[in-house]
């Protein structure tokens, strides 16, 4: 992402390797779980009257949105190379060890794409505001964010293998 703009969605190889291993298990063993369910709730009788058949096709119908958003994000995603431990900047794939100046808090943090995001892993968007401050950061510098509550500041401490 760094200097480059892409059409779709951008991912890290990790990500997309997640995306699709997760699409799989959908479309297979998932899939197949589910054919199973619909088929013993329909030898329990009157499909009008069979709340276990009516869950089924619900949760069915809930399965088939999945995989059809999941096939969707994999046909936008556009897979962003890391530079792999090159240069002192934070950028897109990398990870590095950020100082929240405002709470005094240290937190190692990934820039992903915005689908691949989950601040408790670890991982976050680098559309969001706090990460595009922090894109191409270098090390030792602080950026400053602007939030509801004021401004905070976060400090690139390192770049982490």
């Amino acid at each position: 992402m760094s200097g480059q703009e892409h059409s779709g969605e951008p991912i890290t190889a990790a990500g997309i390797e997640e995306l699709k291993a997760e699409l799989a298990d959908l479309e297979g063993p998932k899939r197949l779980e589910m054919a199973e369910r619909i088929r013993v709730a329909r030898e329990l009788g009157d499909l009008k009257e069979n709340a276990d058949y009516h869950i089924a096709k619900e949760d069915q119908a809930h399965l088939e949105t999945r995989i059809q958003r999941l096939q969707e994000r994999l046909r936008n995603a556009v897979v962003v190379e890391v530079e792999d431990g090159e240069g002192d900047t934070f950028s897109f794939g990398r990870t590095a060890e950020v100082l929240d100046e405002s709470k005094g808090e240290t937190n190692a943090w990934t820039l992903v794409g915005s689908t691949e995001a989950n601040l408790a892993e670890g991982r976050l968007s680098a559309e969001s505001p706090i990460g595009r401050a922090l894109m191409d950061a270098k090390v030792g510098s602080t950026v400053v964010v602007e939030t509801p509550k004021g401004d905070r500041r976060f400090k690139v401490v390192k770049l982490v293998p």
